[in-house]
């Protein structure tokens, strides 16, 4: 059951500023329409052959790192371009790669932790600096056509799998970008999509982009699925930064350049620490490195039922521990389950409500919200009327089951001031009267939202026509929501516990699109690091594009630009009926944890 509510303020919201504003990054509209052609926002809206390296001993690989890294200095010393107050930075960055790198090899650490994404401080100016990096060099010039993996490329030539990687362990290879006479190239700036998946285990390794045209990824799979081969697949989906290109669709390369079988074997010895039920600090990672794990499996559960939902395992389905806690059925995944550095409660209706109970929650992003929340309210919640839920809303929902429990929910959609249009993004805060209605639900009243959910990201990637000009954009927004928080604890408020909801990996088709995930990553960076500066992100990161990522190879799980679309038994984009929708109730059960167990 739903009310809906009005807002503590009508700003008018027909025209924008009275005074025109200049701002940098706008495009003609016609051009961003057709940058983003094929985008349904839906709402009111529309829609080689290489041998191992010797190991050296200890004094030898120094020996052999601080030659390469002479050469590198060498070689960029040459550039005159690299000189500035950037240079140093890069060049130590470098060394610390090469000191603390092998030269192609696996390494395995020597303690078995959980894989995670390393810190990236200095991410804003980091990335303009790699994307304004100059050329002037073959080297530098060329386009990559295909890649070289010194350690895994003579067994996948061979059409075997590589030598059995202990499973448990952590295990860093390097790779080269090669052009199209096969020689290195010496700068960075391609986007690789790549993928680690077997029967019952689905996860992205982390990529790193060296900047010299070598790259690295890490691979780690827990001993209790290290069972059957896995594939290890790399595609180059954009060259030297053209997925950050406004209209990015014309420059896609989209080749998968690797699939190499791999296995994995248990160690005896190998113990990974136990999986621990994420906490309110667990929240504090800007990025994650989860996997997809399948706990257990009904057939192949292909068929849904006449509602379109795939309701495969029994409702009582227990998780198994440490990967889940809570009834797995819940996700109607037919077993999969997503987890982190941390494990996450799948909540029961009783238990959401317990919690949820007499709160505020406001969300402010794109459309992917909006099917968030109707699926929290149905899957988990049990509230069967949803229909208050649309791209604007303020309503309270009631416990269907009698039961106590109420809950008011406000999304605001931000992907144009007007919610009947598309494209702006953050740049939708230009307008005055938009501004102000996002105030006057923190300005006005004697309460303000418990929990604020944040997020941006589709539609900015069809409007700012460059990073540099969304940078700015980003920077205006950390300032804004920086300035509410500010006003709240001035009325003598609490401050809401505020999180970033890092935006999807667009899937299949869109994947080459303007907002693609080489852009969408980018961007997400970007903001969070800005939302971090300005002391918005006081409840943490919820790193949605890590999720998805794992599922944006086709349409199966998404639209395109959707996870979390309501099930129906039609004709899904890809031919079938029906269609996935478990990766969205995931992230709905990931927001309850960040909710609840603070």
């Amino acid at each position: 059951m739903s009310a809906h509510l009005s807002p503590p303020h009508h700003p008018p919201l027909a025209a924008g500023d009275a005074r025109k504003q200049t701002h940098l990054g706008a495009a003609d509209p016609s051009k961003r329409a057709a940058s983003c052609f094929g985008f349904g926002f839906g709402g009111t809206g529309a829609g080689g052959d290489h041998h191992q390296p010797k190991k050296h001993g200890p004094s030898a690989a120094k020996l052999a790192a601080l030659a390469s890294f002479l050469g590198v200095i060498v070689l960029l010393a040459a550039d005159a371009s690299l000189a500035g107050t950037g240079a140093h930075r890069r060049l130590r960055r470098q060394y610390l790669h090469y000191v603390g790198s092998g030269g192609g090899e696996s390494r395995a650490t020597s303690s078995p932790s959980w894989l995670s994404v390393p810190d990236r401080p200095n991410f804003t100016d980091d990335l303009l600096a790699r994307w304004l990096a100059p050329g002037g060099s073959p080297c530098r010039d060329a386009r990559t056509a295909n890649i070289s993996v010194p350690a895994l490329d003579v067994a996948a030539g061979r059409g075997r799998a590589a030598s059995e990687l202990e499973a448990g362990e952590i295990h860093e290879f390097t790779f080269w970008a090669l052009d199209g006479a096969g020689q290195r190239r010496c700068l960075g700036g391609d986007y690789f999509e790549v993928d680690l998946s077997g029967g019952a285990w689905k996860s992205r390794p982390p990529v790193v982009d060296r900047g010299d045209g070598s790259y690295s990824f890490r691979l780690q799979v827990a001993p209790r699925f290290a069972k059957g081969e896995f594939r290890l697949t790399v595609v180059l989906l954009f060259r030297s930064w053209e997925g950050l290109k406004f209209s990015s669709a014309r420059f896609k390369h989209r080749a998968e350049l690797r699939r190499i079988p791999l296995l994995f074997r248990r160690g005896k010895n190998v113990s990974l620490p136990a999986l621990e039920t994420c906490r309110a600090e667990d929240f504090a990672r800007d990025a994650w490195s989860g996997r997809w794990t399948r706990l257990a499996r009904k057939g192949d559960c292909e068929e849904v039922d006449a509602a379109g939902r795939y309701r495969c395992l029994e409702p009582d389905h227990p998780c198994e521990a440490p990967w889940c806690e809570g009834p797995l059925s819940a996700l109607e995944s037919n077993g999969w389950v997503y987890s982190a550095h941390c494990s996450f409660r799948l909540f029961a209706a009783d238990a959401a409500w317990r919690c949820l109970d007499g709160k505020w929650l406001f969300f402010w992003g794109d459309s992917n919200h909006v099917d968030t929340i109707r699926n929290l309210l149905t899957f988990v919640l049990g509230v069967t009327d949803t229909s208050a839920v649309t791209r604007r809303f303020d309503a309270v929902f009631t416990n269907p089951s009698g039961g106590p429990g109420t809950l008011r929910i406000t999304s605001i959609f931000n992907g144009h001031w007007n919610m009947s249009m598309n494209y702006l993004g953050l740049h939708s805060l230009r307008n005055r009267g938009f501004r102000q209605l996002i105030r006057s639900y923190f300005m006005s009243g004697d309460s303000v939202p418990d929990v604020v959910i944040l997020n941006s990201g589709l539609h900015d990637g069809c409007y700012w026509t460059s990073v540099r000009a969304y940078v700015q954009g980003a920077e205006f927004a950390a300032q804004f929501w920086s300035g509410i928080m500010a006003k709240v604890r001035a009325r003598g408020h609490a401050v809401p516990r505020v999180f970033y909801r890092t935006t999807i990996a667009t899937g299949g088709y869109a994947r080459d699109l303007a907002f693609n995930p080489s852009k969408m990553e980018a961007f997400n960076g970007v903001l969070v690091e800005k939302m971090r500066r300005h002391g918005v992100l006081t409840g943490g990161v919820i790193d949605n594009f890590d999720m998805t990522f794992p599922w944006h190879y086709d349409n199966r799980c998404n639209d395109g630009v959707h996870y979390g679309r309501a099930p129906a038994r039609m004709v899904w984009r890809d031919g079938k009926i029906g269609h996935q929708y478990f990766v969205d109730l995931m992230l709905g059960h990931v927001l309850l944890n960040a909710i609840c167990n603070g």
